[in-house]
């Protein structure tokens, strides 16, 4: 069992930045394809960014539009999700996904282990 510890979650106002990180117990995880998806309220869990166990090969969501970078440190066990020009619509529960399996990015990580989560506040 990997599990996965997000930090780095908070408030925000509308076009500031945060950075989300995300710490792996086992050292196999590494190895895994990882991400981070995102839960509104009253809306389904959706992906936001994947990236494949050698970093160099990421994935994100349309609605990313360039504002967020996905990277990966195996030597730490981390992966981070920096957000840029956030906005209102960016304000969810963010979470770390691992998962043994690769190709689709999406369908990969929701086979995988999830974080407990963190929350990201955007304000106007």
């Amino acid at each position: 069992q990997v599990q996965l510890v997000e930090s780095g979650g908070g408030l925000v106002q509308i076009g500031g930045s945060l950075r989300l990180s995300c710490l792996a117990s086992d050292p196999l995880a590494s190895t895994y394809t990882k991400g981070w998806f995102r839960q509104a309220p009253g809306k389904e869990r959706e992906f936001v960014a994947g990236v494949g166990w050698s970093g160099e090969l990421t994935h994100y969501a349309d609605f990313v539009e360039g504002r967020f970078t996905i990277s990966r440190d195996n030597a730490k066990n981390t992966v981070d999700l920096q957000m840029n020009n956030l906005k209102i619509e960016d304000t969810a529960v963010y979470y770390c996904a691992a998962s043994r399996f690769t190709g689709d990015y999406d369908l990969a990580l929701r086979k995988g282990y999830w974080g407990q989560g963190t929350q990201v506040t955007v304000s106007s």
